[in-house]
């Protein structure tokens, strides 16, 4: 019993410098990564990313105003620009500017319906060379269909969640 091999490497000084120089390592490495990895300005963030979506909300209120001259309905003018507004992201995205616009606007541009058409556009370009089926019909929603999933099951679970409510009277 007193001779069972435990696993574990016998301490002796050339296991302790191993271990003393694989920690130097770690912490040069660590250092080099601290220095090359870019501080964010946090208050220039978000004034892009204000300003950026401002924009987006604005080209979206001038799409509403527009639909709504030529006579349709509330509702359906905010259908048409949501529309619009993918559309125009999708083609921003097949022209590589979608891109230039999210470095400068952050989260600004993602946030709206803009940047969900961006996350459903770009990989269905990206890996369009590969193929309909094995290249866009495989990668179209590697960014959205997380998304998409975790809101239907988020949507179903907050419905059923409502509807216990309605049946017990706790929801009026």
């Amino acid at each position: 019993m007193g001779n069972q091999d435990s696993g574990k490497k016998p301490i002796n000084a050339k296991t302790i410098m191993q271990e003393k120089n694989e920690q130097e390592k770690a912490k040069k490495y660590n250092k080099y990564v601290e220095n090359k990895t870019p501080k964010p300005d946090l208050l220039k963030d978000m004034f892009n990313a204000f300003w950026v979506g401002g924009v987006i909300c604005t080209i979206g209120q001038a799409f509403t105003n527009f639909y709504s001259s030529k006579g349709l309905a509330e509702e359906d003018a905010a259908a048409y620009t949501t529309i619009s507004l993918i559309l125009l992201a999708v083609l921003l995205t097949a022209f590589n500017v979608f891109s230039k616009i999210t470095k400068i606007g952050g989260a600004g541009s993602l946030v709206p319906i803009t940047g969900f058409a961006n996350s459903v556009a770009a990989p269905a370009i990206e890996f369009g060379v590969e193929g309909e089926v094995y290249g866009k019909g495989c990668k179209i929603f590697t960014i959205a269909g997380p998304v998409i999933l975790f809101g239907i099951f988020s949507s179903w679970v907050l419905g059923f969640i409502y509807w216990i409510g309605m049946i017990t009277g706790v929801v009026g």
